[in-house]
């Protein structure tokens, strides 16, 4: 589908064919930089759309389920090719991108590309997956071998919606699942485009996308009698609802619902130019806008000095504006609900009496008045209880807080609801270790934090309101199969 530079519209994809939505809806996507400039339309699917994807998928779920690994890993390897293979229009998707979303170029270019590094990824994984493990005797052989779930229900978030679904869409593909693909209503469009374009190299019904309200078709797709298998990243309040729906059909969910990542800067810690960047970057990367950012930073006493005047430096040298200009490092808030949130957290934080360091240059003050922009924001030493602290925050917001016993700096850490990633910072591997495993979190970097330090090889996907379940790697494609043992007595099947 062409990309005109001004708007666009886009299409639902059912059954191999890209179609506009039963009731004939749209709904308007707008620059969260410029939320007065339109910048495209989407399909609002109805419920009869729903019908018609989940069905599609169900349908080309025997035949696609019966290709083997391998057969199917070729199929990947071809979308990440098509993926990548036309420089211009790729680039056009990217500046889409920044437009409908807010993020900066620069962002949006590498978040639409590497997705065809994760299909390469998966597809490597043919061969291990084709391996079935075996038991003989005494008594019996069996072999243990896994079986597709059936149609995957993807939904993915706004933040992030191309990464979020190479966590996951290769995955369920090389697992043999059909699926039905729900983004945000928020970022839409070029998911659209881009699952456009894996969707034109499967056979009809393998890949099927809807766009519009959740509230329209929300429940209408997790509740449909042909979805298996659900996987949903978004906040823990959705996350409960994705699962108490899923619940009346008994089908299985994955879920990782975002966190409130804790950093530990230990006395140790080598704080360079460069670690100082890598910090910035974990914290405010997207405008803070990261499941996985480093959202509380706990420092040693003997640094805190050292750490606030590093990060005060790196945010002061920040240009925030439009996001397509090669001059701006930081764009917009995606929308005015969560610029509102975390606005009304660093209110918060300064009506406490703590010390707030809203920073970063601003060469166009209108433009910066008319959009969904925060400044990066450093919070010193706030109490512990305030939401800046305890709350995921989702925006370009950090606090900073000193300790001075590792122990406390745990406790500090751990002390959440939240248990997606964690950070330690040091030179002693060993403590470092020791640190990183009392650590509630799934994921957690050693002198490093975030996206640009994911090992995509690995699982990932956090404890308690974290989430239930694991993206990526190998494990990721486990979640949508299911185990299947075959016996006969020993000697009769080995």
């Amino acid at each position: 589908m062409p990309i005109n530079h001004n708007t666009v519209t886009t299409q639902l994809y059912i059954n191999g064919q890209y179609q506009n939505a039963v009731s004939g809806d749209t709904y308007p996507q707008y620059n969260p930089a410029r939320p007065s400039e339109l910048v495209g339309y989407a399909a609002s699917a109805t419920v009869a759309d729903v019908d018609l994807a989940c069905n599609a998928a169900r349908d080309a779920m025997p035949a696609w389920s019966a290709l083997s690994y391998q057969e199917r890993a070729q199929y990947l390897l071809n979308i990440a090719d098509h993926l990548v293979n036309n420089p211009e229009e790729l680039q056009a998707r990217a500046r889409l991108f920044t437009r409908e979303h807010g993020k900066i170029l620069h962002e949006a270019h590498i978040e639409i590309s590497r997705i065809s590094d994760r299909f390469r990824q998966v597809a490597s994984y043919a061969e291990r997956l084709s391996q079935d493990e075996t038991l003989s005797g005494p008594h019996y052989d069996t072999i243990i071998t896994r079986q597709a779930r059936g149609v995957a229900a993807l939904v993915v978030p706004w933040n992030w919606p191309i990464s979020i679904l190479g966590a996951k869409l290769p995955q369920a593909l090389i697992a043999g699942n059909c699926v039905v693909v729900k983004p945000s209503k928020e970022s839409a469009l070029v998911t659209a485009l881009t699952v456009g374009l894996m969707a034109e190299m499967l056979p009809p019904g393998v890949i099927n996308l809807l766009t519009g309200s959740s509230a329209n078709i929300g429940d209408a797709l997790l509740s449909h009698p042909a979805i298996r298998t659900i996987n949903f990243t978004g906040s823990v309040a959705v996350g409960k609802h994705v699962m108490k729906v899923a619940a009346d059909n008994l089908v299985p969910v994955t879920l990782e619902l975002g966190g409130n990542d804790a950093g530990i800067v230990l006395a140790d810690a080598k704080l360079d130019d460069a670690a100082f960047k890598r910090m910035y970057l974990a914290a405010f990367m997207s405008s803070g806008q990261i499941c996985m950012a480093l959202k509380r930073l706990y420092v040693h006493r003997s640094r805190y000095d050292e750490v606030v005047t590093g990060l005060t430096q790196m945010a002061s040298a920040q240009v925030i504006g439009d996001g397509t200009l090669a001059t701006t490092t930081m764009g917009p808030l995606n929308n005015k609900k969560q610029l509102g949130i975390v606005t009304s957290m660093i209110a918060e934080a300064k009506q406490s009496g703590c010390d707030v360091l809203e920073l970063g240059q601003v060469p166009d003050t209108a433009l910066y008045a008319e959009g969904y922009f925060q400044k990066p924001t450093l919070v010193l030493n706030p109490d512990l209880n305030l939401r800046v602290v305890k709350e995921e925050q989702f925006g370009p917001v950090l606090p900073i807080i000193p300790f001075d016993s590792v122990d406390e700096a745990i406790h500090f850490a751990n002390d959440s609801e939240f248990g997606l990633c964690s950070s330690v910072w040091t030179e002693d591997r060993d403590q470092a270790l020791r640190l990183a495993r009392r650590l509630e979190a799934g994921y957690t970097y050693l002198n490093n934090h975030g996206p640009l330090a994911q090992d995509s090889r690995a699982p990932f996907g956090g404890h308690k309101h974290s989430g239930v379940g694991r993206n990526l790697g190998y494990e990721g494609i486990i979640e949508f199969q299911e185990m299947h043992s075959i016996s006969a007595s020993e000697g009769g099947l080995l």
